[in-house]
């Protein structure tokens, strides 16, 4: 009889990516049916997780087996860039003065430290930076402070022509004006990671505990670095959202108390609108307004034969329900119904 870990070195093939991928078909459908517009960012989105894992499964490979600590080292700067590059060009639609760099400092102030400190210290790594430990470390990192970043530099430069403006009015200083404003945007960045942890075990098991899990870990000490990593998620994303939002106060509020409108940016950040995002919808998906149009159409087609249909039927009912209440008040039944000439 086979033992319960026999399928644990089960190797997947790109045939079972392709299998999975038919729920983002079903998604795109479903978008499609009820005109929701979201159809084409989902094969984006859906494509750029395929390739971009793919290149980083390959590039990790090869790091984790040289084990060159200035290897680990380019790959957290590079993860940090690729999120400060994230942050700036596609997720923000505001940005100011100089935000490249100061979000990439707040994103390696963060994540570096905590990371290095965390992982020698509350994971007992001797060599903190070997691969396998470090790199996921980092990355995870990485992918939760970009949405605190994203989220406190929006609700500033959104708020700020209202409320600092006003305060600025009644002669309140910078820190005073700002100061409300800063507070309620560092609570909203922190409130989906307080979220988060209020529910882990009880409503959701995370996919960091789901992949120790899988990889042959004790749950015990699968739910114990998920207790690690969730502390260490809460703390970077506090220091990285801290750093970029006061920061951001500082450009957008000079020394003499006044709003610089001037240091804001509202269009793209490149003149021919370079993202990953239509990077990806021209090279990777390819598709065409004609053909997307087709989709389209036929979709909305076989929604309203479908809408026809029901109510045709609906129809039908009604009128033999009426056509037999006719009868009845006359005190007939089908059978002495008048022939139809």
């Amino acid at each position: 009889m086979d033992s319960p870990s026999s399928d644990e070195g089960t190797e997947l093939t790109w045939l079972n990516v392709a299998l999975a991928f038919g729920f983002i078909a079903f998604n795109v459908i479903f978008s499609y049916v009820f005109d929701l517009g979201v159809g084409v960012s989902l094969l984006v989105a859906a494509t750029r997780c395929v390739v971009q894992l793919a290149i980083v499964g390959t590039l990790l490979q090869k790091v984790f087996e040289t084990d060159n600590p200035w290897a680990v080292a380019g790959i957290a700067f590079l993860l940090n860039l690729m999120g400060t590059f994230e942050i700036v060009v596609n997720k923000s639609k505001k940005r100011h003065q100089n935000m490249f760099p100061s979000v990439l400092f707040s994103l390696l102030a963060s994540t570096i430290p905590i990371s290095i400190i965390g992982v020698r210290f509350a994971m007992s790594v001797t060599k903190f930076w070997e691969p396998a430990q470090y790199i996921p470390v980092v990355g995870m990192l990485c992918g939760s402070t970009i949405n605190g970043v994203v989220v406190s530099i929006t609700y500033i430069l959104k708020e700020l022509q209202d409320r600092v403006e006003m305060y600025l009015a009644f002669g309140a200083s910078r820190s005073e004006a700002c100061k409300p404003i800063l507070v309620d945007a560092l609570r909203i960045a922190l409130t989906p990671t307080i979220n988060q942890m209020s529910v882990l075990g009880i409503i959701s098991i995370p996919g960091m505990m789901t992949g120790a899990i899988l990889g042959g870990s004790s749950v015990e000490r699968a739910a114990k670095l998920q207790m690690i990593i969730m502390f260490f998620l809460s703390a970077s994303t506090a220091l990285a959202s801290i750093c970029s939002a006061g920061y951001t106060i500082s450009v957008v509020v000079d020394r003499e108390h006044r709003i610089r409108q001037d240091r804001i940016y509202s269009k793209s950040l490149y003149n021919f609108s370079f993202s990953l995002t239509s990077w990806g919808l021209s090279a990777m998906v390819g598709l065409s307004h004609k053909v997307r149009n087709v989709i389209r159409n036929a979709m909305r087609s076989l929604y309203k034969a479908l809408v026809r249909g029901f109510t045709a039927k609906d129809n039908a009912v009604r009128g033999a329900r009426e056509e037999s209440g006719g009868l009845l008040e006359r005190g007939l039944s089908y059978e002495d119904s008048p022939p139809l000439n």
